[in-house]
C-alpha cells in the first residue's frame, strides 16, 4: 500500500503540469472547432450503442422512411424503456417501445412474420415503433418545418396539434420532448468527422485531479458522511456536476450523455468506459475521465485510490464526449 501511495504521489507531482497543459489544449481545440473545423451529425448507429440483441432490428427498421433513422429510433427506445422489453409504465404502456394498448391495437404489426403481434416481443415492437413514426410523418408531411421534428411532436402531442400550429406546437412538454430526442439521437449516432469538444471538460478534469489519492468507496458520492470518497461513476458524476452538468449516477447511463469519439479522436475530458461485454453498452461496469496520453483519472476498485490509469486495456469499451443537451436528455427511469 505504501508503494501505491508513492506511485500516486509521483503521478500527482509529475502529472499536474501535464494535466494543466491538456486543460489548456482543450480550450485551444474548442476554439478551433467553433471557428469552423469539425463535422456534422451522423445517422448510422454508433458502435455498440444499442444492445446487440436489438442492433440489427433498429438498423433495419430505422431506415423505413425519410423521417427517421437508426440513431433516432434508438433514442426513442432508450427514452421509452432503456431497451427493456418487459418495461411497463403506470399508464399501462408496455414493452420496449412502450405502446399503450389502444395504440398497439391500431399500429402494432407482425414484424417477424410469425403470425402474431406481440407487444412484449422486440421483433414486433421495434418494427411497430418505426412504422408508427412513419405513419405520423405521413400525417404531417405537408406541414412547414423539419419533418422529423414535426413527427416527434405528433408522437407527443398528436398530429392535429402540429397541423393546427403549422409545426411543433407551443407546448413546453412537446418542445422539450423534441429537443430531448434530437439530443439523444446524437448519442446513438456514429460521428462523421470531428466531434466538438466539451467546453466544460477542463473544469471536470480539474475537479477529478484534486481528488487524486482519495480512497475508493463503493457507492461513494464524495459526501462529508462518506469521507469525501467516491466510486468510479460517483467521481465522474461529481466532476461534471462541478461545472454545471448533471449526469446519471450509473456508468452505463453516463455513456449516453453525448456523442462517441473514436479511440484516436479522444480529447481530455471525455468519459472512457470499460465492459466485459464488448457488444452491449448496458453491460458497462467502469468509467473514468480521459486526460490525454492514453491515461485517465479514475476510482478503480475497493482498496485502491483515485489515480491515473491507462485506458488501453482488453476491456476498453468506448468513450463519450459529454454535452449539456445530451446529459439533460437522459431519462431518469432507465
Amino acid at each position: 500500500m505504501r508503494r501505491a501511495w508513492i506511485v500516486v504521489s509521483l503521478a500527482v507531482s509529475s502529472g499536474l503540469a501535464f494535466v494543466m497543459l491538456l486543460v489548456i489544449g482543450v480550450y485551444v481545440v474548442a476554439g478551433n472547432l467553433v471557428n469552423g473545423v469539425g463535422g456534422g451529425a451522423a445517422k448510422a448507429l454508433a458502435k455498440e450503442a444499442v444492445p446487440a440483441a436489438y442492433r440489427d432490428l433498429v438498423d433495419r427498421w430505422g431506415r423505413l422512411c425519410p423521417a427517421i433513422n437508426p440513431a433516432l429510433l434508438a433514442a426513442q427506445l432508450y427514452q421509452e424503456s432503456g431497451f427493456n422489453p418487459r418495461a411497463q409504465s403506470p399508464a399501462a404502456a408496455q414493452g420496449i417501445a412502450q405502446f399503450i394498448p389502444g395504440t398497439w391495437a391500431t399500429h402494432g404489426i407482425d414484424g417477424d412474420g410469425d403470425g402474431d403481434r406481440d407487444v412484449w416481443d422486440p421483433k414486433d415492437a421495434i418494427p411497430s415503433a418505426a412504422k408508427y413514426d412513419c405513419t405520423l410523418a405521413s400525417y404531417v408531411k405537408d406541414v412547414p418545418g423539419d419533418l422529423t421534428e414535426n413527427m416527434l411532436a405528433s408522437y407527443n402531442a398528436g398530429a392535429y396539434a402540429v397541423i393546427k400550429y403549422g409545426g411543433v406546437p407551443p407546448y413546453r412538454e412537446t418542445q422539450n420532448y423534441v429537443k430531448r430526442i434530437r439530443a439523444l439521437e446524437e448519442s446513438f449516432a456514429a460521428p462523421v468527422g470531428r466531434v466538438d469538444p466539451s467546453r466544460q471538460a477542463a473544469g471536470a478534469i480539474a475537479y477529478a485531479q484534486k481528488k487524486l489519492g482519495t480512497p475508493y468507496l463503493w457507492g461513494g458520492d464524495g459526501t462529508p458522511e462518506q469521507g469525501g470518497r467516491f466510486d468510479c461513476s460517483g467521481l465522474t458524476k461529481a466532476a461534471y456536476e462541478s461545472v454545471g452538468i448533471k449526469l446519471p449516477r450509473v456508468a452505463n447511463d453516463q455513456y449516453n450523455a453525448g456523442p462517441h469519439p473514436k479511440r484516436d479522436e479522444l480529447l481530455p475530458g471525455d468519459l472512457v468506459f470499460f465492459s466485459d461485454d464488448p457488444a452491449d453498452s448496458r453491460a458497462i461496469r467502469h468509467v473514468g475521465i480521459y486526460v490525454g496520453g492514453g491515461y485517465m483519472i479514475d476510482a478503480p476498485r475497493p482498496g485502491a485510490v483515485i489515480r491515473f490509469d491507462p485506458i488501453d486495456t482488453p476491456d476498453y469499451f468506448g468513450a463519450t464526449r459529454v454535452t449539456e443537451d445530451g446529459a439533460k436528455a437522459l431519462p431518469t427511469t432507465v
